[in-house]
């Protein structure tokens, strides 16, 4: 039942797609131009985008306010309502509203799941677009414009918590690079339980020399199971240093303790990728039954040395680049378990590398906060978004 005030209309009615063009062979004007790769998927915020003039390809023209759209792959919800005049791929449809609907309004209204989903019901199977003549006779409840600029200016709200905690995220990563090219290297000495500066040489190692093992998952092939024993792959191993089992594939108990005759995967053992994406790395923090697959590397860490240390360093930028001259050069970037232990790293004192592990663990546990309430504002902008944009909750203009 449609709200009183409100009326039920097809997206066609009070959206039109713009017809502007831009013609670099034919104009001298220089605009910005956006192409999909500057559109940040769900977010609706802009990376970037490149002078008009250097491409040679028709463009559409835009209006700073317009709202914008990625017609290809309509599933990744490329969005975006830019400030400034300028131009975009025409893989993006540039939306022109009747004076039935406001731009801040339709901004939030192609980000709800009824939109997205009539947009995905789109022609083609490796190049997906989004289908006009489908969209345009999508159904929705419009409300008159006074409600419409309070939901949206409502709504922006959220938008602006949200980009700002974005923000706060990624400086508190670039904070956190920085920290680690001082604190990893010795540029920057802590202070120790005195509250003097630590001192001493640090010492060149093998990694080799400062593990217990170094062992990679098994190279074999076994049948997969719906239950049974999680089998993890580089894939399993997140960027923010955590296992998922989520997606993994099960083997049976039998082939789990052939794989395991010789050895077990223990808490505190470093899992470092080393085989397609390399360099992810997490610490097993709690006794669970799983087993490993060739792309998935286990190093224990001898007595002397601190394992969240070596987690920090292995996550470094050095380290990575490290593992990328290392690898082999087949398609798929593998590192050789001998070359892996025969990288040289510099290593301090026990009680310098805890305090520099701790000092980085807050870092990444002050990120995870902030990466937890950008998901909480997140979904709290869907619920309201359902609330507003059907009516079952009215404002009061």
């Amino acid at each position: 039942m449609v709200p009183n005030g409100w009326k039920h209309k097809a997206f066609g009615e009070v959206v039109k797609l713009s017809k502007s063009k831009y013609d670099p062979k034919k104009s001298t004007a220089c605009f910005p131009c956006i192409e999909l790769e500057h559109i940040v998927q769900e977010t609706g915020q802009l990376t970037g985008n490149v002078p008009a003039s250097n491409l040679g390809s028709t463009k559409n023209k835009f209006k700073a306010g317009d709202v914008i759209f990625g017609k290809l792959r309509p599933y990744l919800r490329k969005y975006a309502q830019p400030n400034f005049d300028g131009v975009c791929s025409s893989e993006i449809w540039v939306f022109s509203p009747t004076k039935k609907i406001i731009n801040p309004y339709l901004f939030q209204l192609v980000q709800t799941n009824q939109f997205i989903s009539e947009a995905n019901k789109s022609a083609g199977s490796k190049m997906p677009r989004a289908d006009w003549g489908v969209v345009s006779e999508m159904i929705f409840p419009l409300p008159p414009l006074p409600e419409q600029r309070k939901i949206a200016k409502i709504l922006s709200t959220w938008d602006n918590a949200i980009s700002t905690t974005e923000s706060l995220i990624d400086n508190s990563k670039q904070q956190k690079k920085a920290l680690m090219q001082q604190l990893l290297t010795g540029k920057k000495r802590l202070l120790d339980e005195s509250g003097k500066p630590f001192e001493g040489e640090w010492e060149e190692v093998k990694l080799g020399q400062i593990t217990e093992f170094i062992k990679d998952g098994t190279h074999g092939t076994h049948k997969r199971y719906e239950t049974g024993v999680p089998m993890l792959s580089a894939a399993n191993i997140t960027k923010n240093h955590k296992i998922c089992f989520e997606g993994a594939p099960f083997i049976s108990e039998v082939d789990y303790q052939k794989i395991h005759a010789k050895y077990e995967i223990s808490v505190g053992d470093i899992l470092l990728t080393v085989v397609g994406t390399l360099g992810r790395v997490a610490i097993v923090e709690k006794k669970e039954r799983f087993t490993l697959q060739r792309s998935v590397a286990i190093i224990r860490a001898s007595d002397g040395v601190d394992n969240r240390f070596l987690m920090q360093l292995f996550s470094s930028n050095d380290f990575n680049h490290l593992l990328v001259r290392k690898s082999n050069s087949t398609a798929q970037a593998g590192v050789y378990l001998g070359e892996l232990a025969k990288i040289k790293i510099l290593l301090p004192a026990i009680e310098e590398q805890e305090k520099i592990a701790s000092v980085l663990v807050n870092a990444d546990q002050e990120t995870e906060l902030l990466e937890q309430q950008l998901a909480d504002l997140k979904q709290e902008k869907k619920a309201l978004m359902q609330q507003l944009l059907t009516g079952k909750k009215r404002v009061k203009i």
